[in-house]
This record gives C-alpha cells, sequence and structure tokens, in this order.
C-alpha cells in the first residue's frame, strides 16, 4: 500500500511499482494539472482528473487503465497534513506521468495586476502544461512591475485570462466572463463559481472586454491554488480599481468546498 508522502519531491510512475523518486530525465511537458491541499482536504479533485486525463488523451498519452492507475496512487501519496500545492504530469518523450510535491507558496486574498496587456504567448492554449515555462516568464515580468499577475490578451485586443489564473468581473448584478470561442483554459474552480451563480439565478453573460472596459469593476482572478481574489491594483496604465463588495461571501463559499481525500 502507498503511504502518503512527507517531503517536497518528484516522483515518477512505473506502472505496476507505483511512484519512484529520482527519475526525471524528461522536463518537457505535455500535459499538467495542480490544486491546493490542505491538511488532506482538496477542492474539485474530480474535475482536475476529468481535465488532466482529457489532456493527456489528447495529447496520445497512456491507456485510460494506466492513467488510473497513476491517479490511484498519486492520490494515495499525497501528504495529509501541511498546506500543499501538488502537481501531476505528462512529460515529453518518455510519455511518463509524475507527480511534483510542492509546499504551497503564502496564499493571497486580492491581487495586483500587470494591465499593459500581453499578447497570448501560448502555443497550446487550451491544455495546461506545455506553455508554463513561458507563462512563468510573463509572470517575472509582471513582478518587475510590481504585479503578482499579468493579464493576456488576444490580437484583437479582448482580455482572455491571466497569466495562472481566469478572469471573471461584474457588470451591475451580472457576472461576465470572456467568450468560450476564444482561447481559454478551462478553468476549474471558474466553473465551480459559475455553476454556483447559475444555482443562485445570477446572470451569467459571455462578453468581449479590453482591459479599459474592465476599468473600475469588481474584476477577481481564480485559480485553485488562491481561489478567489480580487484585483487590488492594476499595475502599468492608468485604471480604477473598483470595489470587490461581492469577494468575501463568494471565497468563503469557495473555502467550504474543500473536501477530505480518499481514504484509500
Amino acid at each position: 500500500m502507498t503511504q502518503p508522502a512527507t517531503a517536497e519531491g518528484l516522483l515518477a510512475w512505473i506502472p505496476g511499482r507505483g511512484l519512484i523518486a529520482g527519475l526525471a530525465a524528461d522536463t518537457q511537458l505535455l500535459a499538467a494539472d495542480s490544486w491546493l491541499l490542505r491538511d488532506g482536504r482538496v477542492r474539485g479533485l474530480d474535475r482536475h482528473r476529468e481535465r488532466f486525463l482529457r489532456a493527456c488523451g489528447d495529447c496520445g498519452g497512456p491507456s485510460l487503465d494506466q492513467l488510473t492507475e497513476f491517479w490511484r496512487d498519486m492520490t494515495a501519496a499525497l501528504p495529509r497534513t501541511g498546506t500543499w500545492f501538488p502537481r501531476v504530469e505528462l512529460v515529453a518523450g518518455s510519455l511518463q506521468l509524475r507527480l511534483l510535491l510542492r509546499y504551497a507558496p503564502p496564499l493571497a486574498p486580492e491581487v495586483r495586476v500587470w494591465a499593459a496587456g500581453q499578447l497570448d504567448p501560448r502555443t497550446v492554449p487550451r491544455r495546461k502544461g506545455p506553455d508554463l515555462d513561458v507563462l512563468a516568464r510573463v509572470r517575472q515580468r509582471a513582478a518587475g512591475q510590481g504585479a503578482e499577475e499579468a493579464v493576456l490578451i488576444a490580437p484583437s485586443g479582448f482580455v482572455l485570462e491571466a497569466a495562472t489564473s481566469s478572469v471573471l468581473w461584474w457588470e451591475d448584478d451580472t457576472l461576465c466572463l470572456p467568450p468560450q470561442q476564444l482561447p481559454i483554459l478551462a478553468g476549474v474552480t471558474s466553473g465551480l463559481v459559475q455553476e454556483q451563480a447559475l444555482r443562485g439565478g445570477i446572470r451569467l453573460a459571455h462578453r468581449e472586454r479590453t482591459l479599459a472596459q474592465l476599468a473600475g469593476r469588481e474584476v477577481w482572478l481564480l485559480n485553485a491554488l488562491h481561489g478567489i481574489r480580487p484585483v487590488a491594483g492594476w499595475e502599468g496604465r492608468q485604471m480604477d480599481v473598483g470595489a470587490a463588495p461581492r469577494a468575501k461571501e463568494w471565497r468563503e463559499w469557495l473555502d467550504g468546498l474543500m473536501e477530505a481525500l480518499p481514504a484509500d
């Protein structure tokens, strides 16, 4: 039986043997997924599983039986104490499945965003993994401007998402997001929020908006690590920051979705 890990590190999965430390030859990611893990509790793990398995299938990865076995072994190996940000990976070349165990960075209730309007540099925008390195460089440039995140835009100038987050915003009582035909990653946290909005009778709308058109609005960045972060500042251009009266209640609701990992 696989025992939960207790330290950071990269574990490669070998069919029939489970997760093994020290095998990390290939580094180019074909697919990846990650989530917040706090004292053995996680939000939307089944959704992360579905997205990762779909991504592996899209790039000719291992069989469904192997993916299912890997996911079982991976889940058993996840730590049950502490705050972590694990990542599952499929790497190019060997098509090896891996688990990267990382402590979670400090979590933030709000975010400052570089609003210069970074043209989308991704090559595979609808699959998480291949473009993580280039997105990390975008965030480094944002950090040089005093921001934690950067907004990606289409050639048309319309907002897509942020380097590691979905972008949602409010227009009056309507919760808005970019149109589905734009090249956007299907965010797990964004999906949870959209479903809750529909259950609560809140209108959802897909709208094309430029960065300038988000000025003065309540804008959220959403991802699996931080949950919902309202934008507290725009860097790189003169833009008014909107108040975020809804964010606290929604953050508390989202935190309430954390569930214990399976026992085995």
